[in-house]
C-alpha cells in the first residue's frame, strides 16, 4: 500500500493510502477506452485529370459521395501532366463541377489551391 496525494490544489491536501500500481493500470486501462471511442476523422483523396470522361466523373462523385456519408473530408486532386498544365482553367472547372454536383451533401472548405501540377480542393460533409 502507498500514500498517494490525490488532492494537491485543496486545503487541507487529500491523500489516499491505496495500491498505486493498480491505481495506474485503472488510469491508463480508462484512456484506452476513451480513445476507442473517439471519432478520427480521415481525408479520402480521389485524382482525376482536366479531361475527364462523363462516366468517369459520375463514378468518382459517386464515390466521393460515399465517402462524405461515412464522415469522411474528400480531397479532390487534378493532376496535369505534360502541356496539360496550360489549361488550367480547364481543371477549376472539372472541380467546380464537383462542387455543383456534391454541393447537396458537401460544402468546399477551401477555393482549389495550385501546388505543383497538382490542382486541389477538400470537401466536407455539410452540419
Amino acid at each position: 500500500m502507498d500514500l498517494v496525494l490525490v488532492a494537491p490544489n485543496n486545503n487541507p491536501k487529500v491523500c489516499k493510502i491505496m495500491n498505486y500500481g493498480k491505481y495506474k493500470f485503472e488510469q491508463a486501462k480508462k484512456e484506452k477506452e476513451a480513445r476507442k471511442k473517439q471519432k478520427t476523422f480521415e481525408t479520402k483523396e480521389i485524382r482525376i485529370t482536366p479531361n475527364i470522361d462523363k462516366h468517369d466523373f459520375d463514378f468518382k462523385a459517386k464515390n466521393a459521395k460515399k465517402f462524405l456519408e461515412d464522415g469522411n473530408k474528400v480531397k479532390i486532386t487534378v493532376r496535369f501532366r505534360g502541356r496539360e498544365l496550360n489549361y488550367v482553367k480547364q481543371g477549376e472547372t472539372v472541380l467546380n463541377q464537383f462542387i455543383d454536383v456534391l454541393s447537396d451533401i458537401a460544402i468546399a472548405e477551401k477555393r482549389p489551391i495550385l501546388e505543383g501540377k497538382n490542382l486541389f480542393i477538400i470537401l466536407a460533409k455539410k452540419s
